[in-house]
């Protein structure tokens, strides 16, 4: 042997236990060191100094630059066949990610011939569970297969492992099954798979209780274990869970406290919840402070949630730190008690601590603005925004819509759908109401279609929205098979079809689903009642209304609310039953409020009882009107029998007290495009000097037939020549105008209109449906009014 040959032989030994020595002490910097001179000596040149970048890849991996660690290994001569240098690789990878060049790492090793070994399959399995990669891991349980290996514990438990977090739960309980031996960690794989799917709760217990025939549960078991019975809200087993913890001495565990904490939450078992966490003391970590503002907020302790959130940031100090899921829930707690000022104070707080750009937080935000009101400053937040998802859109679309804002909640809609973003089942809770308000026929229609496609319909819930849908735009007949077509109909779903038929004046329909409701056995509560005596007073059943009243007490043991009483009110008011109607007040167990003396005032109006109709506004005036609604009836009763200076002075006394009233407001919908109306001549609309001739054509051959204008409902003191063009240019007919000019004849027409039709246009729409031979149908803020062959269904009482 050379001398060059001894020196280089003897510098290779060196530097390799000194590359040992740094592996073992972590020395990045020294193992750097080695690292340079290698590059600058011809090692690096000799196929037989592999051994030294081998040494350097652990180095690096030990030390977490899995980087650099990747470069050297693709810089070794020959390519390694140490099958543990590519399972160092594989597990850094696995543990630390990227997940995806584990998996890579593993195909390359197959591609040069090296033989996986049990080592290696437990840790590309576990980045495959990380990525949800189902084929990749089918592929590598083949080679398992092929390799002889499934028998060997910690692959197998690897592979119930991925299967169970890949949500293959059959694929799981297959291989756990086919073990002949299973450890601890195998029976913690399957209790945490089916503890994290839903519906497999008792799945989850079977497997604990089996387990405890095998191997006895850690601390990793409980924690397993421990969501589900949480999401089943089963006490029972919860309490059981925490006598085993504390027999066992688990109770020490942060983790384990926390869940079982969380179990008490859901379970609404506050007091025991707070117990838990008042026992952790020092324990406790950010989670467990969450969990327990979490328990509160299920429980609906709000200024309780709020005030630990105080007392968590004063902690912060001491090592705590906040997370984005605390911070989403204490928005949450402001959304749900409208306090703006503290969600102010939380999104600035979001925005210092970098959390604004999260997007959970950042939903949680616009809800918070939304259900405030604030939907202005929800739609700013909204514009600014970096990334948006399906739940920003949903959240501004409800804020628009729950505000009163339908028109701009549709609009949002269409824009989310423009912009490539599907719809999720909550937008879909949100868009189906404003559809309903708009009375947007064409678009609630589409958005049923949307449903089925992607399978929301199977949710009553979205199926009572179209329920509701659909009866407000005027289709009785296909909110009917929608409910006739949900799988599981709850009360919900009831109370929406007879309130549907009450509203459209079919009360016949209304009693009969109640009674085919009990047919099923499903007890009506106090809301089912509300819908039914409203529908019977809308068809004028007043035996019938007055039955389940007194049966709703002695048959349902439901004792009757302030709405109930209201709607018993208008019942009998509306039959004109005054003095019954007096004797029944009187009786009432509760203070009349302002609904029910209002429904005595709108008879009053109906009947032209003015005296009555003064005594029950001094009533109201002494509560308090709640709107401009009882000023108008009123003011309406006086000028409908020519006081004007009563009405007048009705007028005065409603703009003193800070009460206006609202603008006549029609619209219609003619090819999914809402054309909005406003009373006294909408000058805006571009056809309108086509509806003026319109109208104007209808007026000559109304008069024709005997119709005459009723000025009594121009509130004003002006000419009878003037009062009949008022009348005429009212926000409903002009709308009509408009559908008879764009609707084909066969088709019906439908105006929504904000307030009660008046009576000269009802006894107008009457002569119009007549000369036109249309079928045209009104909703306004009472009832819907179907007008055909010159006749409405409401029997000319509303």
């Amino acid at each position: 042997m050379s001398a060059g040959t001894r020196l280089r032989t003897s510098s290779l030994e060196h530097c390799t236990i000194l590359l040992e020595s740094c592996i073992q002490s972590k020395s990045l910097s020294q193992g750097k060191l080695i690292h340079q001179c290698l590059l600058k000596t011809h090692f690096a040149n000799l196929k037989n100094f592999d051994v030294l970048f081998e040494k350097l890849t652990d180095l690096y991996v030990a030390c977490n630059e899995l980087k650099i660690a990747r470069h050297v290994f693709h810089k070794i001569p020959h390519r390694p066949k140490n099958v543990v240098l590519w399972n160092s690789l594989i597990r850094a990878y696995a543990w630390n990610g990227p997940f995806e060049e584990a998996i890579d790492l593993y195909y390359e090793m197959v591609g040069y011939g090296i033989t996986p070994n049990r080592f290696t399959f437990p840790f590309v399995l576990k980045a495959c569970s990380a990525l949800k990669a189902v084929d990749e891991g089918r592929e590598i349980h083949f080679d398992i297969k092929r390799l002889r290996l499934e028998s060997n514990v910690y692959v197998s438990t690897a592979l119930v492992d991925f299967y169970a977090k890949c949500g293959r739960l059959d694929d799981a309980n297959e291989v756990f099954d086919e073990m002949h031996k299973r450890d601890v960690v195998a029976w913690n794989s399957m209790i945490s798979g089916f503890s994290l799917h839903n519906g497999s709760y008792y799945e989850a217990i079977r497997f604990l209780v089996q387990m405890q025939k095998d191997v006895s549960p850690n601390s990793s078991t409980i924690v397993g274990v421990l969501p589900a019975v949480a999401q089943a809200n089963s006490l029972r087993h919860g309490k059981e869970i925490h006598g085993f913890c504390v027999r066992r001495g688990f109770f020490g565990d942060v983790v384990v406290g926390t869940g079982i904490l969380d179990v008490y939450g859901k379970c609404q078992c506050i007091d025991y919840a707070r117990r838990i966490f008042d026992m952790m003391g020092v324990v406790k970590n950010e989670v467990t402070w969450s969990a327990m503002i979490g328990a509160y907020v299920v429980c609906d302790f709000m200024r309780d949630a709020l005030e630990l959130f105080c007392h968590l940031l004063v902690l912060k100090d001491d090592g705590i730190i906040l997370s984005a899921a605390t911070l989403a829930t204490v928005l949450r707690v402001c959304a749900k008690l409208t306090d703006l000022s503290r969600g102010r104070c939380l999104h600035c707080y979001a925005i210092k601590s970098g959390f604004v750009s999260d997007l959970m937080v950042g939903n949680t935000l616009l809800s918070m603005y939304a259900k405030c009101g604030i939907t202005d400053d929800a739609m700013r937040f909204f514009n600014e925004m970096d990334s948006r998802d399906a739940v920003s859109f949903s959240a501004i679309i409800s804020g628009y819509v729950q505000n009163g804002n339908s028109e701009e909640g549709l609009r949002m809609f269409l824009k989310m759908q423009s912009s490539g973003m599907n719809p999720e089942k909550a937008t879909m809770a949100s868009i189906l109401p404003a559809c309903a308000h708009l009375a947007a026929l064409q678009h609630g229609s589409c958005s049923h279609c949307y449903a089925i496609i992607r399978g929301f319909t199977a949710d009553t819930m979205i199926c009572n929205a179209l329920i509701d849908m659909y009866a407000k735009c005027g289709r009785i007949a296909t909110a009917r098979k929608v409910f006739d077509r949900i799988y599981k109909r709850d009360i919900v779903s009831w109370n929406t079809m007879i309130t549907a038929y009450g509203i459209h004046g079919i009360g016949t329909e209304a009693l009969l689903l109640f009674d085919h409701m009990r047919a099923e056995g499903l007890k009506p509560d106090d809301v089912t009642f509300v819908c039914l005596i409203s529908a019977c007073s809308h068809s004028g059943h007043v035996a019938e209304g007055k039955y389940w009243f007194n049966a709703m007490t002695q048959d349902f043991g439901i004792i009757p609310r302030m709405e109930h009483y209201a709607c018993m009110v208008d019942l009998l008011s509306r039959a004109g039953l005054f003095k019954e109607v007096h004797n029944f007040i009187e009786k009432m167990p509760l203070d009349p409020d302002v609904r029910v003396w209002g429904a005595l005032l709108a008879a009053c109006r109906v009947y032209k009882n003015v005296k009555l109709g003064e005594e029950v506004s001094k009533k109201i005036q002494r509560l308090g009107p709640e709107s401009t609604g009882n000023f108008v009836l009123l003011s309406n009763m006086y000028s409908a029998v020519g006081r004007w200076d009563d009405a007048a002075e009705v007028r005065i006394t409603q703009k003193e007290q800070g009460f206006k009233k609202s603008p006549g407001c029609s619209w219609i919908e003619i090819s999914g495009v809402v054309h909005t109306f406003v009373g006294g001549g909408d000058r805006c609309h571009p056809l309108l000097t086509q509806i003026s001739n319109k109208l104007d054509e209808l007026l000559v051959d109304m008069k024709r037939l005997g119709y005459h204008a009723e000025s009594s409902y121009v509130f004003q003191d002006i000419e009878e020549e003037e009062k009949e063009h008022v009348l005429l240019y009212h926000s409903e007919k002009l709308a009509i105008a408009l559908g008879i000019l764009s609707l084909s004849p066969n088709k019906p027409i439908l105006v929504t209109k904000n307030l009660r039709v008046c009576g000269d246009c009802h006894t107008a729409i009457k002569f119009i449906s007549l000369v036109t031979k249309r079928d045209i149908t009104v909703r306004d803020a009472s009832r819907f009014h179907h007008f055909k062959d010159g006749i409405c269904n409401c029997g000319d009482f509303w």
